[in-house]
């Protein structure tokens, strides 16, 4: 089943259900109004909206055409949006690029940070950017869950689960080192996110196996190819075993979102190669330019600047977008 929340001038927009090729819609206001709603009440409302997907793919159900640019992001505002860095190959290159060690911890213990989920993005909205910002976009699989209990296993925090998305982790990287340098987290450097404009339940996700999204996620930089990773591979933690870590010490409201940071993939046991060169490429900028110092010893690539474009999709085993895209622009702020 796939979910949509369209732009109706309220702050939390409209549900609809989507066809399988992203074509089509069905209001599902008579059965949940919103995508929280629907959330709120999964158990009762979750069999009628499969009823509804059906009925959609039948022809049996009033349908009208689904526009990714009408979408917002499938929860416009949640109650948390929790990221970790479950691709440890990311977070190598970052402390390697600056001569640090990994602590042994970075292994066996999940790394997350919350950040703001009071106001997303929509999926085409623009992305506002400042020359001292270091403006990136980072490329990402998120899950969305029901009512997590505290101190849950990583088997529960699977079945509960109920919905995944794309996302670009908007990070501002002139401003990270900043914060992190107080000892006290992100916030500045962390601005509103972007989700793609469907969200899918695993069941109906051909790559879904063991917490993971195994499929390719394309990212785009101003039209050329930039990352082709595989979300599947390298991923040392899965969303069970994330969502069970930010369940440790409480509960999680049915609603919240998980991400799995920065999609990145090995290559020969070392780091990646451009898509130009055959390799997987990257799914942030931060990425390459790391690279690019363990090198040359100096990053060459400039971080986003007004009027560049960036487009994140994954496409299904038959090459048709599983969840649409994040199409952005930056501009001035």
């Amino acid at each position: 089943m796939k979910l949509a929340t369209l732009k109706d001038g309220s702050r939390d927009g409209r549900l609809v259900v989507v066809s399988n090729d992203l074509t089509r819609c069905t209001d599902a206001n008579r059965i949940a109004p919103t995508m929280q709603h629907a959330l709120d009440f999964w158990d009762a409302v979750a069999p009628e909206l499969e009823a509804m997907a059906r009925g959609l793919e039948s022809g049996s159900v009033p349908a009208e055409r689904f526009h990714e640019r009408q979408a917002l992001s499938p929860l416009p505002r949640a109650y948390q949006w929790a990221d970790g860095s479950a691709y440890i190959n990311h977070v190598e290159l970052v402390r390697k690029a600056r001569g640090a060690e990994m602590p042994p911890s970075f292994y066996d213990d999940p790394l997350i940070y919350q950040g703001g989920s009071d106001s997303f993005l929509a999926p085409r909205d623009p992305i506002p950017s400042r020359p001292d910002w270091g403006t990136d976009f980072e490329g990402e699989v998120a899950v969305i869950t029901g009512d997590v209990p505290m101190g849950c296993d990583e088997e529960t925090a699977r079945e509960l689960i109920r919905l995944v998305m794309l996302v670009n982790d908007v990070s501002l990287r002139g401003l990270i080192p900043g914060e992190l340098g107080k000892g006290f987290g992100f916030f500045q450097g962390k601005p509103s996110s972007a989700f793609s404009p469907v969200a899918v339940t695993p069941a109906a996700l051909p790559g879904w196996r063991d917490g993971k999204l195994h499929g390719t996620l394309h990212v785009d930089h101003n039209g050329a190819p930039f990352g082709r990773a595989d979300a599947g591979i390298d991923m040392t933690f899965d969303f069970g075993r994330l969502i069970a870590h930010a369940a440790r010490t409480r509960s999680l409201s049915a609603g919240t979102i998980i991400g799995s940071g920065t999609v990145s993939n090995k290559l020969d046991g070392g780091p990646g190669k451009p898509v130009a060169e055959g390799g997987a490429g990257y799914s942030c900028i931060a990425e390459l330019r790391m690279i690019e110092t363990i090198a040359d010893g100096t990053a060459r690539s400039p971080f986003l600047a007004p009027g560049d474009t960036v487009r994140i999709e994954m496409p299904g085993p038959d090459g048709r977008s599983l969840f649409g895209a994040i199409e952005q622009e930056v501009v001035a702020a």
